[in-house]
């Protein structure tokens, strides 16, 4: 019925290894942008961050129904001598999807089961969705299962969760850098030992105080404003935000690090095919998907830098008064 739009802004440059990228960010929180940016700069110019990823895949976990422990263990018997078979069912749906693993664990009358999928450049629930289905039915047609839900929230998807961090999904994407005493102080306006200490206290304790699933400053902040701006699914924040930035003071320099074990992204297909959202993903500078989890990477780990050293000058209060929108 029309367009809701959200103000885009781009940070950058941001180096990582030898190459500089620019991260379009789609927010109405006009302090977000300026703060990455800063933190691009601080990464820059102390030659860029290293940043190293592996791709897992999408995932999609339907639930099975039997009626006792013997069909349980029938069926769990029937899922670990068909793996091939359900590889080849999957193929049949798209000729860019390949099943690459197969989990399951039970409790009670119900079977979950974890279908994991290379689904190449594309995020691909859609793609694991159609051939999971598939899988799902050939599943009931031999054997006495009924699968109460294609997703059973065994995926885990859209939803904060230790499965997710400990098994991964999607991809898992670590970055860091060091910032010099030169870089805290002119560029950050911090020390060492205040950014080491508003890590400690802010990141790890107050975050263990809290029950947090997520040890870290603001990855939710970055990965929604770089999602809507490049067409991902941004309802993915929920589960992509869990993870965990370390720190540690090594002279008069911080190391900084982030760990990202689910980040659900993709350069084809969904959104990223609209014209504003293409032209975004064109700006950043990504050829593949991976590619661009590792943009993301940098970006969080830039959003990452530039708050916790705001925080640890006392002028977070004072950056978003004079940046907020409307803020005049």
């Amino acid at each position: 019925i029309g367009i809701a739009q959200v103000p885009m802004g781009v940070a950058g440059p941001l180096r990582i290894e030898k190459r500089e990228y620019y991260i379009p960010l789609a927010t109405t929180e006009g302090a977000l942008v300026a703060s990455i940016n800063r933190g691009c700069k601080a990464i820059t110019e102390r030659g860029g961050a290293s940043v190293l990823s592996v791709r897992v895949g999408a995932t999609r976990g339907p639930v099975f129904k039997v009626r006792n422990m013997k069909e349980n263990s029938a069926l769990f018997d029937f899922l670990e001598a068909n793996k091939d078979g359900f590889a080849r069912i999957a193929k049949t749906t798209s000729k860019h999807i390949v099943l690459k693993k197969v989990e399951t664990n039970s409790v009670g009358l119900y079977r979950f089961v974890r279908f994991i999928f290379d689904t190449q450049d594309a995020m691909g629930l859609n793609m694991v969705t159609i051939a999971t289905d598939q899988i799902v039915k050939y599943i009931e047609e031999n054997t006495s299962a009924h699968c109460t839900s294609l997703s059973g929230n065994y995926c885990v998807d859209k939803k904060p969760s230790w499965l997710n961090f400990t098994r991964r999904r999607g991809f898992e994407v670590w970055a860091e850098c060091v910032l010099s005493h030169a870089t805290l102080k002119n560029t950050l306006h911090t020390s060492s030992k205040a950014f080491y200490e508003t890590w400690l206290s802010k990141c790890m304790i107050g975050s263990a105080m809290s029950g947090s699933m997520g040890f870290n400053a603001q990855y939710a902040n970055v990965l929604a404003a770089l999602f809507i701006a490049t067409g991902q699914d941004p309802a993915h924040v929920a589960e992509c935000a869990v993870g965990i930035t370390t720190a540690e003071i090594q002279g008069d320099a911080v190391y900084v690090g982030i760990y990202m074990p689910d980040l659900m992204v993709g350069t084809v297909g969904g959104g990223t095919g609209l014209s504003t959202q293409k032209e975004a993903l064109s700006i950043s500078g990504a050829k593949t998907s991976q590619e661009f989890a590792e943009i993301a990477g940098a970006a969080v780990l830039a959003g990452e830098i530039s708050l916790l050293a705001s925080l640890s000058e006392g002028t977070l209060a004072q950056s978003h008064k004079r940046l907020a929108r409307g803020g005049k």
